[in-house]
């Protein structure tokens, strides 16, 4: 009788952890999704790995998928393989430095309207796969002042084409953009063109990932 008794209870205790371990609810899987400044954001102080000390690792999962030199199209292109197939709660879309600096020199950049396209098109495959999206407005292309950096107009335009897209959409928005040119203006009182955010006028330093990490974790945490 004492045995029967035990092995009840064994059974009961193990049905009861079994359902524990069921009914825990999963982490929150969050992707970022860019280029090389999300590459480095794994890495060292990167923003993702900032984020990652601020965040309880059994209720977020964050995991980057950025790759250097990356435009609007090159995410789109990959995001079956490196987003979707992964079932992601929220996708951070942080594209649009590439696609403007690149104008440059090889003139290798994506035009407006061909940015605004694919970034549609990206919005509306990740709700497809019943993700939710947050978009983010490119930061800079050199740390200067009052819009005196050679392309802070056209960032400042595919930046607003990034925050009407937000409002159709009617998706949050997670404006860098805002967030760097507010910072710079009262704390590069020297007018530098690096140093101050980045490393070279377009990657973070540890500062830059900071105020990129303190932007977006208001986004992550809300349901």
């Amino acid at each position: 009788m004492n045995a029967y008794i035990k092995s009840i209870t064994l059974l009961a205790v193990s049905a009861v952890l079994i359902l524990s371990i069921a009914m825990k609810p999963k982490p929150k899987k969050v992707i970022f999704f860019g280029d090389s400044i999300t590459q480095a954001g794994v890495n060292g102080n990167g923003y993702i790995n900032q984020l990652k000390k601020q965040l309880d690792s059994s209720k977020f999962q964050l995991s980057g998928a950025g790759i250097g030199g990356n435009k609007v199209y090159d995410l789109y292109l990959r995001m079956e393989d490196d987003v979707l197939s992964k079932k992601p709660d929220l996708v951070f879309i942080y594209v649009g430095i590439n696609d403007v600096w690149h104008k440059l020199g090889a003139r290798t950049g994506t035009d407006y309207d061909k940015y605004i396209k694919f970034y549609q098109a990206l919005i509306n495959k990740i709700q497809a796969g019943d993700s939710k999206v947050v978009l983010c407005t490119p930061t800079v292309i050199g740390e200067k002042k009052d819009n005196t950096n050679e392309v802070d107009g056209d960032l400042n335009f595919y930046a607003k084409g990034v925050r009407e897209l937000a409002a159709k959409n009617n998706l949050p928005l997670c404006d860098l953009r805002k967030a760097f040119v507010d910072y710079l203006a009262t704390n590069n009182p020297e007018d530098k063109e690096k140093g101050i955010l980045t490393t070279d006028r377009v990657h973070l330093n540890d500062l830059g990932n900071k105020l990129v990490a303190d932007t977006m974790l208001p986004f992550i945490k809300t349901p």
